[in-house]
Protein backbone atom coordinates (compact mmCIF):
# COMPACT_ATOMS: atom_id res chain seq x y z
CA UNK A 1 0.00 0.00 0.00
CA UNK A 2 1.13 3.56 -0.69
CA UNK A 3 3.38 5.41 1.73
CA UNK A 4 3.84 9.18 2.02
CA UNK A 5 7.44 9.01 0.83
CA UNK A 6 6.48 7.59 -2.58
CA UNK A 7 6.13 10.77 -4.64
CA UNK A 8 4.81 8.78 -7.60
CA UNK A 9 1.58 8.25 -5.64
CA UNK A 10 0.94 11.97 -5.26
CA UNK A 11 1.95 12.73 -8.84
CA UNK A 12 0.21 9.80 -10.50
CA UNK A 13 -1.60 10.37 -13.77
CA UNK A 14 -5.39 10.78 -13.74
CA UNK A 15 -5.63 7.43 -15.50
CA UNK A 16 -3.60 5.67 -12.81
CA UNK A 17 -5.61 7.31 -10.02
CA UNK A 18 -8.86 6.22 -11.63
CA UNK A 19 -7.56 2.66 -12.05
CA UNK A 20 -6.67 2.49 -8.35
CA UNK A 21 -10.04 3.90 -7.38
CA UNK A 22 -12.00 1.53 -9.61
CA UNK A 23 -10.21 -1.53 -8.27
CA UNK A 24 -10.38 -0.50 -4.63
CA UNK A 25 -14.00 0.66 -4.79
CA UNK A 26 -15.17 -2.68 -6.17
CA UNK A 27 -13.33 -4.55 -3.41
CA UNK A 28 -14.60 -2.19 -0.74
CA UNK A 29 -18.24 -2.50 -1.78
CA UNK A 30 -17.93 -6.27 -1.61
CA UNK A 31 -16.22 -6.00 1.81
CA UNK A 32 -19.04 -3.83 3.16
CA UNK A 33 -21.75 -6.04 1.63
CA UNK A 34 -20.24 -9.15 3.22
CA UNK A 35 -19.59 -7.66 6.66
CA UNK A 36 -21.92 -4.72 7.38
CA UNK A 37 -25.58 -5.82 7.48
CA UNK A 38 -26.68 -2.23 8.21
CA UNK A 39 -25.33 -0.97 4.87
CA UNK A 40 -26.22 -4.14 2.96
CA UNK A 41 -29.85 -3.49 3.89
CA UNK A 42 -29.60 0.07 2.52
CA UNK A 43 -28.24 -1.34 -0.75
CA UNK A 44 -30.96 -3.98 -0.94
CA UNK A 45 -33.61 -1.30 -0.45
CA UNK A 46 -32.30 0.30 -3.64
CA UNK A 47 -32.22 -3.05 -5.44
CA UNK A 48 -28.41 -3.13 -5.53
CA UNK A 49 -25.83 -5.88 -5.19
CA UNK A 50 -22.03 -5.59 -5.41
CA UNK A 51 -22.25 -6.68 -9.05
CA UNK A 52 -23.90 -3.34 -9.84
CA UNK A 53 -20.76 -1.43 -8.83
CA UNK A 54 -18.04 -1.90 -11.45
CA UNK A 55 -16.14 1.33 -10.83
CA UNK A 56 -16.28 5.01 -9.90
CA UNK A 57 -18.92 5.73 -12.56
CA UNK A 58 -21.34 3.56 -10.58
CA UNK A 59 -20.64 5.25 -7.25
CA UNK A 60 -23.69 7.48 -7.58
CA UNK A 61 -25.92 4.39 -7.43
CA UNK A 62 -24.95 3.68 -3.82
CA UNK A 63 -26.97 5.04 -0.88
CA UNK A 64 -25.58 7.81 1.30
CA UNK A 65 -24.50 7.48 4.90
CA UNK A 66 -24.96 10.34 7.36
CA UNK A 67 -24.05 11.05 10.94
CA UNK A 68 -27.59 9.97 11.87
CA UNK A 69 -26.78 6.52 10.48
CA UNK A 70 -23.62 6.38 12.57
CA UNK A 71 -25.57 7.25 15.70
CA UNK A 72 -28.29 4.73 14.89
CA UNK A 73 -25.72 1.99 14.33
CA UNK A 74 -23.69 2.90 17.44
CA UNK A 75 -21.49 1.33 18.62
CA UNK A 76 -20.78 -1.75 16.45
CA UNK A 77 -23.37 -1.60 13.66
CA UNK A 78 -20.96 -0.34 10.97
CA UNK A 79 -17.93 -2.35 12.06
CA UNK A 80 -16.68 -4.41 9.09
CA UNK A 81 -14.11 -6.66 10.83
CA UNK A 82 -14.16 -8.71 14.04
CA UNK A 83 -13.54 -6.58 17.11
CA UNK A 84 -10.43 -8.70 17.79
CA UNK A 85 -8.82 -7.21 14.65
CA UNK A 86 -9.27 -3.64 15.86
CA UNK A 87 -6.49 -1.89 17.74
CA UNK A 88 -8.02 1.54 18.43
CA UNK A 89 -11.11 3.70 18.45
CA UNK A 90 -11.53 7.44 18.16
CA UNK A 91 -14.66 9.43 18.75
CA UNK A 92 -16.30 12.75 18.03
CA UNK A 93 -17.07 15.13 20.86
CA UNK A 94 -20.69 14.08 21.02
CA UNK A 95 -22.06 17.61 21.47
CA UNK A 96 -25.39 16.48 20.00
CA UNK A 97 -26.92 13.06 20.38
CA UNK A 98 -24.81 9.93 20.72
CA UNK A 99 -21.10 9.95 20.13
CA UNK A 100 -19.77 8.72 16.81
CA UNK A 101 -17.18 5.98 17.32
CA UNK A 102 -14.73 5.00 14.57
CA UNK A 103 -12.69 1.78 14.64
CA UNK A 104 -9.18 1.14 13.28
CA UNK A 105 -7.16 -1.95 12.43
CA UNK A 106 -3.38 -1.60 12.50
CA UNK A 107 -3.55 -1.38 8.71
CA UNK A 108 -5.97 1.58 9.04
CA UNK A 109 -3.68 3.34 11.52
CA UNK A 110 -0.67 2.89 9.23
CA UNK A 111 -2.47 4.35 6.21
CA UNK A 112 -3.85 7.23 8.25
CA UNK A 113 -0.40 8.09 9.57
CA UNK A 114 0.95 7.97 6.00
CA UNK A 115 -1.67 10.54 4.99
CA UNK A 116 -0.69 12.80 7.90
CA UNK A 117 2.95 12.39 6.97
CA UNK A 118 2.15 13.59 3.44
CA UNK A 119 0.66 16.74 4.97
CA UNK A 120 3.82 17.40 6.99
CA UNK A 121 6.04 16.87 3.95
CA UNK A 122 3.81 19.17 1.86
CA UNK A 123 4.38 21.88 4.49
CA UNK A 124 8.12 21.49 4.09
CA UNK A 125 8.69 18.99 6.89
CA UNK A 126 11.71 16.64 6.96
CA UNK A 127 13.46 14.47 9.54
CA UNK A 128 15.41 17.57 10.55
CA UNK A 129 12.30 19.25 11.90
CA UNK A 130 10.86 19.47 15.41
CA UNK A 131 7.10 18.84 15.16
CA UNK A 132 5.21 20.49 18.03
CA UNK A 133 1.80 18.84 18.38
CA UNK A 134 -0.68 20.88 20.40
CA UNK A 135 -3.80 19.15 19.14
CA UNK A 136 -5.66 17.22 21.81
CA UNK A 137 -4.85 13.54 22.20
CA UNK A 138 -7.19 10.85 23.56
CA UNK A 139 -10.45 10.18 21.71
CA UNK A 140 -9.92 13.24 19.50
CA UNK A 141 -8.09 12.29 16.28
CA UNK A 142 -5.95 15.41 15.88
CA UNK A 143 -3.10 14.63 18.25
CA UNK A 144 -2.77 10.95 17.44
CA UNK A 145 -2.89 11.40 13.66
CA UNK A 146 -0.27 14.13 13.47
CA UNK A 147 1.86 12.32 16.06
CA UNK A 148 2.01 9.21 13.89
CA UNK A 149 2.58 11.26 10.75
CA UNK A 150 5.47 13.08 12.40
CA UNK A 151 7.06 9.74 13.27
CA UNK A 152 6.68 8.53 9.67
CA UNK A 153 8.55 11.62 8.44
CA UNK A 154 11.21 11.13 11.11
CA UNK A 155 10.69 14.46 12.88
CA UNK A 156 11.51 14.95 16.54
CA UNK A 157 7.95 14.80 17.87
CA UNK A 158 6.82 16.90 20.83
CA UNK A 159 3.49 15.40 22.04
CA UNK A 160 2.39 18.43 24.08
CA UNK A 161 -1.36 18.01 23.52
CA UNK A 162 -3.50 21.10 24.13
CA UNK A 163 -3.46 23.42 27.11
CA UNK A 164 -0.78 24.51 29.61
CA UNK A 165 0.45 27.43 27.56
CA UNK A 166 3.46 28.04 29.82
CA UNK A 167 4.73 24.54 29.07
CA UNK A 168 3.95 24.93 25.36
CA UNK A 169 6.09 28.05 25.12
CA UNK A 170 8.90 26.60 27.23
CA UNK A 171 9.28 23.56 24.98
CA UNK A 172 8.77 25.66 21.86
CA UNK A 173 11.70 27.91 22.79
CA UNK A 174 13.97 25.36 24.51
CA UNK A 175 13.67 22.62 21.88
CA UNK A 176 13.33 24.85 18.83
CA UNK A 177 9.95 23.76 17.47
CA UNK A 178 9.80 24.33 13.71
CA UNK A 179 6.34 22.97 12.77
CA UNK A 180 3.28 23.71 14.93
CA UNK A 181 0.20 21.48 14.70
CA UNK A 182 -2.95 22.68 16.48
CA UNK A 183 -6.29 24.38 15.92
CA UNK A 184 -6.07 27.82 14.29
CA UNK A 185 -7.74 29.46 17.28
CA UNK A 186 -5.10 28.00 19.61
CA UNK A 187 -2.34 29.09 17.22
CA UNK A 188 -3.72 32.64 17.46
CA UNK A 189 -3.77 32.34 21.25
CA UNK A 190 -0.16 31.12 21.34
CA UNK A 191 0.84 33.96 19.04
CA UNK A 192 -0.81 36.42 21.39
CA UNK A 193 1.14 35.03 24.34
CA UNK A 194 4.42 34.97 22.42
CA UNK A 195 3.95 38.64 21.58
CA UNK A 196 3.01 39.61 25.14
CA UNK A 197 6.02 37.79 26.63
CA UNK A 198 8.50 39.17 24.13
CA UNK A 199 9.45 35.71 22.85
CA UNK A 200 9.13 36.37 19.13
CA UNK A 201 12.90 36.36 18.53
CA UNK A 202 13.25 33.03 20.36
CA UNK A 203 10.70 31.19 18.22
CA UNK A 204 12.06 29.08 15.36
CA UNK A 205 8.73 28.09 13.79
CA UNK A 206 8.65 27.95 9.99
CA UNK A 207 5.24 26.34 9.36
CA UNK A 208 1.94 25.56 11.03
CA UNK A 209 -0.57 22.84 10.12
CA UNK A 210 -3.94 23.93 11.42
CA UNK A 211 -7.35 22.27 11.27
CA UNK A 212 -10.30 20.85 13.25
CA UNK A 213 -12.28 24.09 13.00
CA UNK A 214 -13.27 26.61 10.35
CA UNK A 215 -10.92 29.53 9.77
CA UNK A 216 -10.79 32.27 7.19
CA UNK A 217 -8.06 33.51 4.85
CA UNK A 218 -7.94 36.67 6.94
CA UNK A 219 -7.20 34.60 10.04
CA UNK A 220 -4.48 32.75 8.11
CA UNK A 221 -2.78 36.06 7.28
CA UNK A 222 -3.06 37.20 10.88
CA UNK A 223 -1.39 34.02 12.19
CA UNK A 224 1.30 34.04 9.50
CA UNK A 225 2.22 37.62 10.26
CA UNK A 226 2.17 37.12 14.03
CA UNK A 227 4.36 34.00 14.00
CA UNK A 228 6.41 34.59 10.85
CA UNK A 229 5.36 31.25 9.35
CA UNK A 230 3.39 29.73 6.49
CA UNK A 231 0.06 28.43 7.79
CA UNK A 232 -1.31 25.31 6.08
CA UNK A 233 -4.82 23.95 6.21
CA UNK A 234 -5.49 20.27 6.88
CA UNK A 235 -8.83 18.49 6.63
CA UNK A 236 -10.24 15.32 8.08
CA UNK A 237 -13.13 13.68 9.87
CA UNK A 238 -13.15 11.14 12.67
CA UNK A 239 -15.62 9.15 10.56
CA UNK A 240 -13.13 8.70 7.70
CA UNK A 241 -9.93 8.46 9.82
CA UNK A 242 -9.01 11.93 11.07
CA UNK A 243 -6.74 14.73 9.84
CA UNK A 244 -4.89 13.98 6.61
CA UNK A 245 -7.82 13.22 4.34
CA UNK A 246 -6.70 16.39 2.54
CA UNK A 247 -3.93 18.91 3.06
CA UNK A 248 -2.43 22.06 1.58
CA UNK A 249 0.84 22.26 -0.32
CA UNK A 250 3.16 25.25 -0.68
CA UNK A 251 0.74 26.84 -3.18
CA UNK A 252 -1.90 27.28 -0.43
CA UNK A 253 -4.76 27.33 -2.95
CA UNK A 254 -6.76 24.37 -1.71
CA UNK A 255 -6.18 20.99 -0.10
CA UNK A 256 -5.09 17.93 -2.07
CA UNK A 257 -7.34 14.95 -1.29
CA UNK A 258 -5.55 11.62 -0.88
CA UNK A 259 -7.42 10.06 -3.79
CA UNK A 260 -5.69 6.72 -3.48
CA UNK A 261 -7.63 6.33 -0.20
CA UNK A 262 -10.74 8.50 -0.64
CA UNK A 263 -13.14 9.24 -3.48
CA UNK A 264 -14.65 12.71 -3.24
CA UNK A 265 -17.96 13.91 -4.70
CA UNK A 266 -19.82 17.20 -4.56
CA UNK A 267 -23.60 16.95 -4.31
CA UNK A 268 -26.56 19.25 -4.09
CA UNK A 269 -27.30 19.10 -0.33
CA UNK A 270 -31.04 19.25 -0.96
CA UNK A 271 -31.46 16.74 -3.80
CA UNK A 272 -28.38 14.53 -3.45
CA UNK A 273 -27.60 15.03 -7.15
CA UNK A 274 -23.90 14.78 -8.04
CA UNK A 275 -22.66 18.15 -9.30
CA UNK A 276 -19.95 18.76 -11.93
CA UNK A 277 -16.41 19.81 -11.05
CA UNK A 278 -16.20 23.43 -9.98
CA UNK A 279 -19.69 23.47 -8.47
CA UNK A 280 -20.25 24.57 -4.90
CA UNK A 281 -21.99 21.92 -2.86
CA UNK A 282 -21.75 19.34 -0.10
CA UNK A 283 -18.65 17.18 0.13
CA UNK A 284 -19.16 13.40 0.17
CA UNK A 285 -16.38 10.87 0.87
CA UNK A 286 -16.03 7.16 0.18
CA UNK A 287 -13.20 5.35 1.99
CA UNK A 288 -11.68 2.77 -0.36
CA UNK A 289 -8.81 1.39 1.74
CA UNK A 290 -10.10 1.43 5.31
CA UNK A 291 -10.80 -2.01 6.78
CA UNK A 292 -12.56 -1.58 10.13
CA UNK A 293 -14.92 1.34 9.47
CA UNK A 294 -15.26 1.75 5.69
CA UNK A 295 -17.90 4.38 5.02
CA UNK A 296 -19.42 4.55 1.54
CA UNK A 297 -20.75 7.93 0.33
CA UNK A 298 -20.54 9.61 3.71
CA UNK A 299 -22.14 13.07 3.75
CA UNK A 300 -19.72 15.42 5.51
CA UNK A 301 -22.13 18.40 5.48
CA UNK A 302 -19.15 20.59 4.59
CA UNK A 303 -19.74 22.99 1.71
CA UNK A 304 -16.83 23.37 -0.71
CA UNK A 305 -15.65 23.16 -4.33
CA UNK A 306 -13.43 20.54 -6.03
CA UNK A 307 -10.87 21.48 -8.69
CA UNK A 308 -8.45 19.55 -10.89
CA UNK A 309 -6.65 22.66 -12.08
CA UNK A 310 -2.91 21.77 -12.36
CA UNK A 311 -0.95 22.64 -9.23
CA UNK A 312 2.55 24.11 -9.30
CA UNK A 313 3.65 21.60 -6.65
CA UNK A 314 3.26 18.75 -9.15
CA UNK A 315 0.67 16.85 -7.13
CA UNK A 316 -2.15 15.59 -9.32
CA UNK A 317 -4.72 14.69 -6.65
CA UNK A 318 -7.88 16.78 -6.78
CA UNK A 319 -8.05 19.85 -4.56
CA UNK A 320 -10.88 20.84 -2.25
CA UNK A 321 -11.40 24.43 -1.25
CA UNK A 322 -11.40 25.51 2.34
CA UNK A 323 -14.89 24.59 3.64
CA UNK A 324 -17.18 27.57 3.16
CA UNK A 325 -19.56 26.50 5.91
CA UNK A 326 -21.70 23.51 6.71
CA UNK A 327 -25.06 22.52 5.34
CA UNK A 328 -26.24 21.31 8.73
CA UNK A 329 -24.84 23.77 11.28
CA UNK A 330 -24.97 26.92 9.23
CA UNK A 331 -27.16 29.47 10.93
CA UNK A 332 -30.48 30.31 9.34
CA UNK A 333 -31.46 33.68 10.75
CA UNK A 334 -34.66 35.28 9.50
CA UNK A 335 -34.52 32.94 6.52
CA UNK A 336 -30.96 33.93 5.60
CA UNK A 337 -28.05 31.45 5.55
CA UNK A 338 -25.30 32.82 7.80
CA UNK A 339 -21.88 31.19 8.08
CA UNK A 340 -19.54 32.07 10.97
CA UNK A 341 -16.68 32.34 8.46
CA UNK A 342 -18.46 35.32 6.86
CA UNK A 343 -18.62 37.12 10.20
CA UNK A 344 -14.99 36.29 10.99
CA UNK A 345 -13.87 37.66 7.64
CA UNK A 346 -15.58 41.00 8.35
CA UNK A 347 -14.11 41.28 11.85
CA UNK A 348 -10.56 40.61 10.70
CA UNK A 349 -10.97 42.95 7.74
CA UNK A 350 -12.05 45.69 10.17
CA UNK A 351 -9.01 45.13 12.39
CA UNK A 352 -10.54 43.06 15.19
CA UNK A 353 -8.99 39.84 16.55
CA UNK A 354 -10.44 36.38 15.93
CA UNK A 355 -11.98 36.30 19.39
CA UNK A 356 -15.74 36.56 19.08
CA UNK A 357 -19.00 34.78 19.78
CA UNK A 358 -22.19 34.64 17.76
CA UNK A 359 -25.38 34.60 19.81
CA UNK A 360 -28.67 33.72 18.14
CA UNK A 361 -31.98 33.97 19.97
CA UNK A 362 -35.68 34.20 19.27
CA UNK A 363 -37.61 37.10 20.78
CA UNK A 364 -41.34 37.52 20.20
CA UNK A 365 -41.21 34.85 17.47
CA UNK A 366 -38.45 36.70 15.61
CA UNK A 367 -34.79 35.68 15.28
CA UNK A 368 -32.09 37.96 16.66
CA UNK A 369 -28.39 37.87 15.82
CA UNK A 370 -25.75 39.34 18.11
CA UNK A 371 -21.98 39.31 17.65
CA UNK A 372 -19.84 39.83 20.75
CA UNK A 373 -16.40 41.06 19.71
CA UNK A 374 -13.23 41.73 21.66
CA UNK A 375 -11.51 45.05 21.10
CA UNK A 376 -7.75 45.00 20.62
CA UNK A 377 -5.57 46.77 23.21
CA UNK A 378 -4.87 49.38 20.53
CA UNK A 379 -8.50 50.27 19.85
CA UNK A 380 -9.80 49.69 23.37
CA UNK A 381 -11.70 52.60 24.83
CA UNK A 382 -13.97 53.16 27.78
CA UNK A 383 -15.58 56.10 26.01
CA UNK A 384 -19.22 55.22 25.42
CA UNK A 385 -19.39 57.53 22.41
CA UNK A 386 -16.35 55.93 20.77
CA UNK A 387 -17.57 52.39 21.45
CA UNK A 388 -20.98 53.25 20.02
CA UNK A 389 -19.34 54.64 16.88
CA UNK A 390 -17.20 51.52 16.45
CA UNK A 391 -20.21 49.25 16.96
CA UNK A 392 -22.19 51.14 14.32
CA UNK A 393 -19.35 50.73 11.83
CA UNK A 394 -19.26 46.97 12.43
CA UNK A 395 -23.05 46.70 12.17
CA UNK A 396 -22.84 48.35 8.76
CA UNK A 397 -20.01 46.07 7.58
CA UNK A 398 -21.80 42.93 8.77
CA UNK A 399 -25.05 43.96 7.11
CA UNK A 400 -23.20 44.48 3.82
CA UNK A 401 -21.81 40.93 4.09
CA UNK A 402 -24.84 39.08 5.49
CA UNK A 403 -27.75 41.08 4.17
CA UNK A 404 -29.40 41.23 7.59
CA UNK A 405 -28.97 43.27 10.77
CA UNK A 406 -26.67 41.93 13.47
CA UNK A 407 -26.33 43.64 16.82
CA UNK A 408 -22.69 44.20 17.78
CA UNK A 409 -21.42 44.28 21.35
CA UNK A 410 -17.79 45.31 21.82
CA UNK A 411 -16.10 44.03 24.95
CA UNK A 412 -12.72 44.64 26.59
CA UNK A 413 -9.62 42.65 25.54
CA UNK A 414 -9.41 39.10 26.96
CA UNK A 415 -13.10 39.16 27.97
CA UNK A 416 -14.00 36.15 25.82
CA UNK A 417 -12.55 32.87 27.11
CA UNK A 418 -9.65 31.59 25.00
CA UNK A 419 -9.83 28.14 23.48
CA UNK A 420 -7.20 25.44 23.84
CA UNK A 421 -9.22 23.07 21.67
CA UNK A 422 -12.04 23.87 19.29
CA UNK A 423 -13.29 27.40 19.77
CA UNK A 424 -16.92 27.81 20.88
CA UNK A 425 -18.09 30.37 18.34
CA UNK A 426 -21.86 29.92 18.30
CA UNK A 427 -24.43 30.07 21.07
CA UNK A 428 -27.81 29.29 19.55
CA UNK A 429 -30.37 29.86 22.29
CA UNK A 430 -33.19 28.84 19.98
CA UNK A 431 -32.19 25.21 20.58
CA UNK A 432 -31.85 25.51 24.34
Amino acid sequence: MANYYQPEIETASPQQLLAWQNERLVKQVQHVWDNVPYYRKKMEEKGLTPADIQGVEDLKKLPFLSKDDLREAYPYGLLAVPQSECVRIHSTSGTTGKRVVAFYTQHDVDLWEDCCARAIVAAGGTKEDVCHIAYGYGLFTGGSGMHGGSHKVGCLTLPLSSGNTDRQLQFMTDLGSTILCCTPSYAAYLAENIHERGLRDQIKLKAGIFGAEAWSEEMREEIQNALGIKAYDIYGLTETSGPGVAYECQEQTGMHINEDHFIAEIIDPNTGEVLPEGSKGELVFTSITKQAFPLLRYRTRDICVLSRKPCSCGRTHVKMSKPMGRSDDMLIVKGVNVFPSQIEAVLLEEGYPANYQIIVDRVNHSDTLEVMVEMTPENFSDSLAKITSMEKALVSALKAMLGIYAKVRLVAPKTIARSEGKAVRIIDKRKI
